[in-house]
């Protein structure tokens, strides 16, 4: 029913019309669209019913971002859901009774942990005591929705562990922002100096490695999902062009060197489909287990490729005008050259995989 529904609603709110036209924007994505989200529960779906929510956990959140990549709708609903399960695992019960029931009525969190592009790299933000406060000391590099959020979850080392730092956006100057352009330009990211903001102690949440691990397999697996979705609206765009277009008198669809990699899309997505719906439902449980952790890499690998293959099949299959920017098969090779690098590529969750999957590596 969710997915149902989610996918309706995404389909009437964002054609390629309505997403290329959120392009030019500041935030990249309509607030009213989003009002209408947050009215319909989508932000409270992972929140506890005592906080606002619904409680209906992660797998229930996966077809909405499932939807919400079939028809490249952009909103920070992945970018909150992280925030929300941050909050959850790491939150004091006053932390998360102040900010759970905010993220439920719209508010947006993200989370600030990449200081270089290796996603392995431990965080390397300094917090330090500045008599009754903490000081931050660093800054992070494309923080997703930076210019939409109403606070961060900054990941830094405090006395030498882990911790994560809420940092409200109206203690950041503007100077410390620095919006960047992505590949994909239907998303926002920016790279944000943190150095000399000040909070209070109660805004520092104890964190573990092992809680920030099980955050970024999160992350993995809700992109994986949305990229799952964004494979399926690119197979429909090459559906849709090679049972139109004729050449030579004939239907380009009926040539096999055309057929078989479309089956091959249709194939590749179809695992990864079944690769996220198997991790989601593995990821109710808030300490994420071996056989989660290989599920969510698992599902983000497949995810990454089908989606790259898609991509690179649409605008090859358009001939010279999908090498247009007009061609909205740009819009899927763009979405996948962008979405492979969140929260790890192909190549980072096969490296942690092998372990995983094979004895004595």
């Amino acid at each position: 029913m969710i997915m149902e529904a989610s996918r309706e609603f995404c389909r009437k709110n964002s054609d390629t019309s309505t997403v290329r036209s959120l392009i030019p924007s500041n935030l990249g994505f309509d607030k009213d669209i989003w009002a209408k989200m947050v009215d319909l529960g989508w932000t409270g779906i992972t929140i506890p019913e005592k906080f606002g929510g619904s409680g209906l956990g992660i797998g229930a959140l996966v077809p909405v971002v499932e939807s919400m990549g079939r028809y490249l709708l952009t909103a920070p609903v992945i970018t909150s859901a992280i925030a929300t399960q941050a909050i959850l695992r790491c939150g004091t019960q006053e932390f998360q009774t102040d900010w759970l029931p905010r993220l439920a009525d719209g508010s947006i969190g993200t989370l600030a942990f990449l200081e270089n592009e290796d996603l392995a790299s431990d965080a390397t933000l300094i917090a330090v005591s500045r008599g009754s406060k903490v000081e931050l000391q660093g800054r992070k590099i494309l923080v997703a929705d930076a210019g939409a959020a109403d606070f961060f979850l900054v990941s830094a080392l405090f006395n030498d562990k882990p911790v994560l730092v809420l940092v409200e956006s109206d203690q950041l100057s503007t100077d410390s922002i620095s919006n960047k352009t992505l590949i994909d330009e239907t998303n926002r990211a920016a790279d944000i100096d943190f150095s000399g903001v000040v909070v209070d102690p109660q805004a520092v949440l104890s964190a573990t490695h092992k809680s920030i691990k099980d955050l970024r397999l999160l992350g993995a697996l809700l992109y994986a999902a949305e990229s799952t979705g964004a494979c399926a609206a690119a197979l429909d765009t090459i559906v849709n062009y090679l049972t139109t277009r004729t050449q030579f008198g004939r239907l380009i669809g009926s040539y096999q060197a055309l057929k078989h990699p479309t089956t091959d899309i249709l194939i590749q997505m179809d695992s990864a489909k079944s690769l996220v719906y198997h991790a989601a439902t593995l990821a109710t449980n808030f300490n994420f287990c071996t056989h989660t952790e290989i599920a969510c890499r698992m599902a983000k690998v497949q995810a990454n490729d089908a989606l790259l293959f898609a991509g690179d099949r649409a605008v090859q299959f358009h001939g010279g005008m999908g090498f247009t920017y007009d061609c909205d098969a740009q819009l899927y090779i763009r979405r996948a050259q962008w979405a492979q690098h969140q929260f790890g590529d192909s190549q980072h969750h096969r490296f942690h995989l092998a372990p995983l999957l094979i004895e004595d590596i």
